[in-house]
Parts: C-alpha cells; sequence; structure tokens
C-alpha cells in the first residue's frame, strides 16, 4: 500500500499544482489590458514659494533670494504601486540635493524644498527621476537678487 501512495502522491500533487496554475494563468487573462499596463504618471510638477498643507502657493519660474525656501511640488495618477522617486536639485548643474520620495497607490502629492540663500542665485533645475535614475520630468528656475 505504501508503495501504491508512494507512486500516486506525486501524481496528485502535480495535478492540483498544474490545476491552480491554471486558474492563476485564467485570472492573469482575465484583468483588463489597461490595468496591466498602468504606469506611473507624472500629473504635475512645478516649482513654488510655500506649501499651504498638500497645495502648492505662489508657483514661478523667477524666485527672490530673500525667499527661506523654495519647493517642487509633484503629483502622481495613477500611482501602481508603492514606490520610490526623487527630487534631484541642481544649481549651474552642480547637483546639491538629492530628496528621496515615497509614492503609494492609487495616486499621490509629495513635494520637496531647498533652502536658498543670496549666494544661490542662478539657474536651477529638479531632475523628477524614478528608482532606476529615469527622468520623468525636468523643472527649471532662476534664484535672483
Amino acid at each position: 500500500m505504501r508503495r501504491l501512495w508512494a507512486l500516486i502522491l506525486p501524481v496528485i500533487i502535480y495535478v492540483i499544482a498544474g490545476g491552480i496554475a491554471s486558474v492563476w494563468a485564467q485570472e492573469d487573462k482575465n484583468v483588463p489590458l489597461n490595468e496591466k499596463e498602468k504606469k506611473l504618471t507624472l500629473v504635475e510638477a512645478s516649482v513654488c514659494e510655500k506649501m499651504k498643507g498638500s497645495t502648492p502657493r505662489d508657483r514661478a519660474i523667477v524666485f527672490s533670494s530673500s525667499l527661506e525656501k523654495v519647493y517642487c511640488f509633484t503629483s502622481f495618477d495613477p500611482v501602481p504601486r508603492e514606490m520610490v522617486i526623487y527630487h534631484e536639485w541642481y544649481r549651474r548643474d552642480r547637483l546639491k540635493s538629492k530628496v528621496r520620495l515615497t509614492l503609494k497607490p492609487p495616486r499621490w502629492a509629495t513635494f520637496s524644498s531647498m533652502h536658498i540663500r543670496k549666494s544661490d542665485q542662478g539657474p536651477w533645475r529638479i531632475n523628477i527621476t524614478d528608482p532606476t535614475g529615469q527622468v520623468l520630468r525636468i523643472v527649471r528656475f532662476s534664484v535672483t537678487e
């Protein structure tokens, strides 16, 4: 009897595992194509003077060096899964700061900030990147007197 079970048990396991695999495959086939292809989508990216809650205020492309901070606001919809993005702050093509930000589904808005001083006058850019380093968008602004 033990020999019979030794021969039959692997067959039963194989059949059950195959059945489960085919059910998973069928479930995957039933997912609409647009659901499978959801990608992280950057809806908005802007630079502003201040944030009120999670809303950017006084958006601009030129800022006075008398401000204490400048903010970079980004909004994503959809966010397919929890993931990380980066705001890379550059002044005259030199990296000044790289801020790691976590996004959560189904949509998410976030921001980072940079302290600015009188000596920070000139052109700036913020590269918004995904975890692989792919640039999703570049936002440019200037700091003046």
